[in-house]
């Protein structure tokens, strides 16, 4: 059944999110759940470098979402899906939001980036109104419809979207500026009446994709809405189209409203504060004046923002005593199940594991060869570097070079039992296997997604420095390519939380190295990734690729010599050969625990028939 015109959101709403959000979409989900709704609120996830599925989970079970490259594809594939979370990035958010308002089948969309240009952010808004179309933002942190639909992180975690109860249906329609806010006046609404109905933070830019009064005149026409709440802030005129629409009688309900930033006065001369728009730069975009003009055209207007509470109780008090708001039994909502990895952080769950793993710990801070720390490892400084200088370039390198290489294959000697390698080396070995049989297994899982990415990372940071690209304009390239960029990116390690084993190899070049500058080139592009997520740092391999093509023009090789080295495969030969070394230290291993033949547990497996599969990624 089609939607009347003021409902943006139900509890059949689904969305295509732009961006592989998983904690958002997962928050979401979890939502859903809460609400009792029979079907999952996400249809379909978009990212431009990557498709295939996300496992996330609905309540207790585990369900694949589908992801497209490109929205033209999300949206054929899903036609019912009418709204777009947009997670993309203040560079992208503008086009990525044309798109989607040229996109027949969605209505509304969410934007969450903050600083795209204003110019834009017009053309935007103009184009939606032009449309007939919703845009929530930009620089929202989006909204929701209590016990039927949010965006995003709308409402925060799972413990305050319960404590505020919305997850079921309340009275009153909030519209407000600031989304920081969002939570707070969920809460003081919980607190002095049955709840929200619907929330929406049109967000703090200074031309919104949708205004105060847009989303007012919905709940005016929503009889489910009996009465409205808005929080406004210092700068721009936007409250006074609501004071117009008291006036004229288009809004009729009862509006409590506040305008935050009274506090601006006390400040000598003009004060910007946190949002793009919240900046008075003429008495009438103060905070005091639009609250007079709003209490003069009938809102109801509390004497501070902390009388807020008291100003809804009393209208909420009223209407229940008219017979417009008749309080409904409340209802317990379902448990959200507690994710495995939390409750065994609690210690409430225990689990036996399947791997006994003697020769190295990559659980901690720092990578364990037998219990010895990789920094003491290399500082112990046994040679092998000579030997390969001979053997694969033909001359001794200097002595700088030769520790390098050293040092290169004591950090790449192992990394544990979980990567893919030692996996397969070990479940080889307890197959009953030699320890040579167990080698190649594990060998042959290295490539393009498992070591491969050093000799990648050499060549395209090559490349792109040699024709002279800025960092910037190397990034642009890889993602206009639609590729991740080799040597970047780590499922673990962050900005926070860096990799010690580059740390070791990049404080040892910087040290020792005659010249860096292919290094350097690096960090400046991890500038630019980290900026965007903070774990799309210059991990292991992209760091020994790069710094071999320092070491090889430190050394004296001409550059087609270096592009000889990087297409034959020496570079991931030199990955071959350290990590061969705990490959076999992995099957000599098991051969000593005398280790059974290895079965995958059934409980680690999510088992989907086809019909399943075919509801979940749409199609015939």
């Amino acid at each position: 059944m089609e939607r009347p015109d003021y409902v943006l959101f139900d509890e059949n709403t689904k969305a295509i999110v732009y961006g592989e959000q998983r904690n958002a979409i997962q928050r979401m989900l979890d939502f859903d759940y809460m609400c009792r709704r029979s079907k999952p609120s996400v249809a379909a996830v978009v990212n431009p470098t990557r498709d295939g599925y996300i496992k996330v989970f609905f309540g207790t079970k585990e369900i694949l979402i589908p992801m497209y490259r490109t929205l033209k594809e999300a949206a054929e594939r899903h036609p019912d899906a009418d709204v777009m979370v947009n997670f993309a990035s203040y560079r992208s958010a503008f086009d990525t939001t044309m798109e989607a308002l040229a996109t027949p089948t969605i209505r509304t969309i969410a934007v969450i980036a903050e600083g795209i240009p204003e110019r834009k952010e017009r053309i935007m808004a103009k184009e939606a109104k032009k449309r007939n179309k919703w845009i929530i933002g930009p620089a929202t942190v989006g909204g929701l419809r209590a016990g039927a639909f949010k965006i995003g992180n709308t409402g925060g975690a799972i413990d305050n979207i319960k404590a505020l109860k919305l997850y079921r249906p309340g009275s009153v329609g909030l519209v407000t500026v600031s989304g920081g806010m969002v939570n707070e006046m969920f809460n003081i609404i919980q607190q002095n009446s049955d709840g929200v109905y619907e929330g929406i933070a049109i967000g703090g830019d200074r031309y919104p994709g949708s205004t105060l009064l847009d989303h007012l005149l919905r709940y005016e026409a929503n009889p489910d809405v009996k009465f409205m709440v808005m929080l406004g802030e210092v700068g721009g005129m936007k409250e006074y189209e609501v004071v117009d629409a008291l006036k004229d009688g288009r809004i009729t309900k009862p509006l409590v409203a506040w305008v935050s930033g009274t506090c601006a006065k006390v400040f000598p001369g003009e004060v910007q504060f946190g949002h793009a728009g919240a900046r008075a730069g003429a008495a009438k975009e103060t905070a005091d004046a639009k609250i007079e003009a709003l209490r003069e055209a009938g809102a109801i207007v509390p004497n501070s923002f902390d009388e807020l509470g008291e100003a809804i109780k009393e209208v909420y008090e009223k209407l229940k005593k008219e017979g417009k708001i008749v309080e409904k039994p409340e209802i317990e909502p379902p448990k959200i199940p507690i994710d495995y990895k939390v409750a065994l952080k609690e210690g409430i769950i225990r689990k036996p594991r399947e791997f006994i793993c003697t020769i190295s710990d990559d659980s901690g801070e720092e990578l364990l060869y037998a219990g010895m720390p990789i920094s003491e490892v290399i500082e112990k400084d046994i040679g092998v570097g000579g030997v390969i200088g001979l053997l694969w370039f033909k001359r001794l390198l200097p002595d700088y070079a030769r520790k390098f290489i050293e040092m290169v294959l004591m950090i790449t000697a192992d990394h544990g039992p979980a990567v893919s390698g030692a996996h397969n080396a070990i479940v080889t070995a307890r197959a009953g296997k030699d320890i040579i049989d167990a080698l190649a297994s594990g060998l042959l899982t290295i490539g393009p997604r498992f070591g491969g990415a050093i000799a990648d990372a050499a060549k395209y940071f090559k490349s792109a420095y040699e024709r002279g690209l800025t960092p910037e304009e190397f990034v642009n390239e890889m993602k206009a390519m639609g590729k991740y960029i080799p040597g970047i990116g780590h499922r673990v390690k962050s900005v926070q939380n860096p990799d010690k084993r580059v740390e070791l190899l990049k404080e040892y070049a910087f040290k020792n190295f005659p010249s860096v500058e292919l290094l350097k080139y690096a960090l400046e592009v991890e500038k630019i990734t980290t900026a965007k997520r903070n774990n799309l740092i210059l991990n292991v391999d992209g760091c020994i690729g790069i710094l071999f093509v320092d070491l090889m023009k430190n050394v004296g090789f001409k550059e087609e010599e270096i592009d000889q080295f990087i297409e034959m495969g020496g570079l991931n030969g030199l990955f071959v050969l350290g990590r061969s070394i705990g490959i076999l230290g992995h099957a000599m291993d098991q051969k000593r625990l005398k280790a059974r033949l290895y079965r995958h547990p059934y409980d680690d497996i999510l088992y989907i028939h086809p019909d399943e599969e075919k509801e979940m990624f749409g199609g015939e």
